[in-house]
């Protein structure tokens, strides 16, 4: 069963952002809480959802993630093209920031 991680838009400005294991959230998905296994997965889904009713988020769900060198990449189109930002006008999306 592959691991999994939490996203969401930040309510603020809309980014996407990855829940962290201290509960909370970040831009980079290096940084993600992974979950191994559905009762993980539900754990930190719970955490999400709380944060969604507070305001703070909007729509998190789990995805699917493999471990390649240590960290989460998403195994999902979807993921990995919200990971780097817009596909359009890529001079501007987070491709644009120095690694």
């Amino acid at each position: 069963m592959p691991s999994t991680a939490i996203t969401a838009n930040r309510l603020l400005d809309g980014a996407v952002i990855y829940l962290t294991a201290d509960g909370d959230w970040t831009e980079r998905l290096a940084d993600a809480a992974v979950a191994d296994g559905k009762d993980a997965e539900a754990a930190l889904l719970a955490v999400a959802e709380a944060q969604a009713r507070a305001g703070t988020v909007i729509g998190p769900y789990a995805f699917k993630v493999d471990i390649a060198e240590g960290f989460p990449t998403p195994l999902g189109q979807r993921e990995a093209i919200r990971t780097l930002g817009p596909s359009v006008r890529t001079d501007l999306g987070y491709q644009t920031a120095p690694n």
